[in-house]
């Protein structure tokens, strides 16, 4: 066990965290698969718990990989990397197909593994590193408004756009991120209202041509529309979700009905992603509850202390730009769960079924702790880096 940790480097706590999450998460994802398995027709409870226990050996793969690697080499990564999340993005929204009643364009099969990849989270990463060093990157310097349309939102922009259509919260939720990293990384507040206000007038165009041309979008606006209605109202697929959730929530208690014994996993559509939360409560009830916000809480304070031990300006807005979404998306799931938010489809980092969600978590939290293992970076070999030297050293 002694050589095991020897290996691991970095922040042992957020290592800890994910453990727990991890180990978690088994209980009520085989809970909730009931759900799958007896409304839908589809595997055996054994069977999805096995498939999501192999996702997260393949996620604790990624981080273990991920946080081996130098920090310095995932900015100029990521300008390698945004050319081929466009091209994937483009590729999802034309071939995409539907994952468990999920839209249509949202997801890629991988070949011979037989696992949908959401094209979206994987670009909201990309994204976030990208912005992260061109703010490094400028830090000193003063700020050209119409240099950094080019350099900078134009490629935030086109990747965004391609989200859109099929994933809005993601959208949202990216979009979000990147202006909290632009203000932290300085860039000037008036800009940033600029940009917003673009993004605004961005989406509102894209919803007027959404309406305009209902075939080409089918049902997008529309479901937009109706998952905030049905949030104020009490009629609607989304209305009956949250229904269920609420009736979980309740009958959770203090303590909970105990371990399996949910009755709502069998009523509630996405029970072991999307509202996996309120079958958690239902199961552990309220000390459950606190205690899984209590460990997100836990991780971000582990982020804030990796950040005030990162000596340069890319590592501090790098684990900002990847590990406050983590935290953000968990914190949207259990609002949704208890009614406090509109429903999104964002599931809860690692303890949700979903590998892509997995996945791109862990390659988030390799990352942070790649920078807390780091103690020989300087900005300097940060800021000289190419994309092509990386990419020849990668090779050699």
């Amino acid at each position: 066990m002694k050589a095991v940790f020897q290996h691991i480097k970095g922040d042992k706590t957020i290592w800890a965290i994910v453990a727990v999450l991890a180990i978690f998460s088994f209980m009520p994802v085989y809970s909730a698969s009931t759900n799958l398995v007896y409304v839908v027709g589809s595997g055996s409870t054994l069977g999805y718990l096995v498939k999501h226990m192999v996702l997260l050996i393949m996620g604790f793969a990624i981080i273990y990989g991920v946080h081996k690697i130098p920090y310095r080499y995932f900015s100029g990564g990521s300008v390698l990397m945004l050319p081929i999340v466009i091209i994937l993005l483009i590729f999802t929204l034309a071939q995409g197909t539907t994952i468990g009643g999920a839209n249509a364009s949202r997801w890629i099969r991988i070949p011979f593994v037989g696992i949908g990849f959401q094209t979206s989270t994987l670009a909201g990463l990309v994204l976030m590193v990208y912005v992260a060093r061109y703010l490094a990157r400028n830090k000193e310097k003063a700020i050209v408004f119409k240099e950094s349309i080019l350099q900078l939102w134009l490629p935030v922009s086109l990747v965004l756009l391609l989200i859109l259509p099929a994933n809005f919260s993601t959208t949202a939720i990216i979009f979000t991120m990147i202006l909290i990293i632009a203000f932290v990384g300085g860039y000037p507040l008036k800009y940033i209202g600029f940009i917003l206000g673009a993004g605004i007038i961005a989406l509102s165009f894209f919803i007027l041509i959404a309406k305009a041309f209902p075939d080409a979008m089918p049902n997008r606006v529309q479901t937009w529309q109706s998952r905030i209605d049905s949030f104020s109202s009490s009629e609607g697929k989304e209305a009956y979700q949250v229904e269920k959730a609420k009736i979980a929530i309740a009958t959770g208690g203090p303590i909970g009905v105990g371990p399996g014994k949910s009755v709502q996993k069998n009523f509630l559509p996405q029970s072991s992603s999307d509202f996996i939360y309120a079958i958690i409560v239902e199961e552990y009830g309220l000390i459950g509850a606190i205690l899984v916000v209590f460990i997100y809480f836990l991780l971000l304070f582990r982020v804030f202390v990796v950040l005030k031990k990162t000596t340069t300006i890319f590592g501090t807005l790098l684990v900002i730009g990847v590990g406050l979404p983590i935290i953000f998306q968990a914190t949207i799931n259990m609002a949704v769960a208890t009614n406090l938010f509109p429903v999104t489809g964002q599931t809860l980092p690692l303890i949700s079924s979903g590998g892509t969600s997995i996945w791109m978590t862990c390659f988030a939290l390799g990352m942070i702790l790649s920078v807390s293992a780091s103690k020989e970076e300087t900005e300097e070999d940060i800021l000289d880096d190419n994309p092509l030297d990386i990419l020849h050293e990668t090779i050699d």
